[in-house]
């Protein structure tokens, strides 16, 4: 695409991709534990949302967390600590879990039966560009109205996916669309 930017942060400017600023947001919406992994409290209830049925079980085992039931038990009942590569596996298999459950909830609340929800792009920080190099963004809001494809692609971990389905949306700015590409931030709710 011709507004895509190649030498991003050249001369100073700060920010992120705006599809990850999506994701960092859905993954606000999504409400994961907050208790650490890493403290008894967080590991318990990471565990007891990837075991309480066997469908979360194969869904925990399909997004790698592949312990017998002997360990998950001792886990539980607090006889073995998880190590540090396991507690990693432990938290990457909830929250792809977590993402699973949630998406198609959050697509219905995001489209809102057709109406969409609105969308506050916040412009890149320039503060560090020299004077003569700044230009003029905006604070922008927008109506995104088709959420399946941003939710499906956040859902599945799928950054490319990710970043066509926000370009796809952000598009409707008009001919600047290519001036959002990295923002501060993107902030909506469902």
């Amino acid at each position: 695409m011709p507004e895509r930017n190649i030498e991003f942060g050249k001369y100073g400017a700060r920010g992120i991709k705006g599809h990850e600023a999506v994701a960092r947001q859905l993954d606000v919406l999504a409400g994961y534990i907050a208790t650490p992994v890493t403290a008894r409290r967080g590991l318990l209830a990471r565990l007891h949302y990837l075991t309480r049925t066997d469908h979360a079980r194969a869904a925990a085992r399909a997004a790698g967390l592949t312990v017998t039931n002997d360990t998950l038990r001792a886990w539980l009942e607090g006889t073995r600590t998880p190590q540090r590569r396991n507690l990693e596996r432990i938290e990457q298999a909830y929250r792809t879990v977590r993402r699973e459950n949630v998406a198609r909830y959050l697509a219905a609340r995001l489209n809102r039966a057709g109406r969409g929800t609105r969308v506050e792009i916040h412009p890149i920080n320039q503060s560090s560009v020299d004077r003569p190099r700044q230009r003029v963004v905006q604070f922008r809001a927008l109506n995104v109205r088709r959420w399946d494809r941003i939710v499906a692609a956040w859902a599945a971990g799928d950054d490319r996916e990710l970043d066509e389905a926000w370009i796809d949306q952000v598009v409707d700015l008009g001919s600047e669309w290519g001036q959002y590409e990295y923002v501060t931030n993107v902030g909506f709710a469902a």
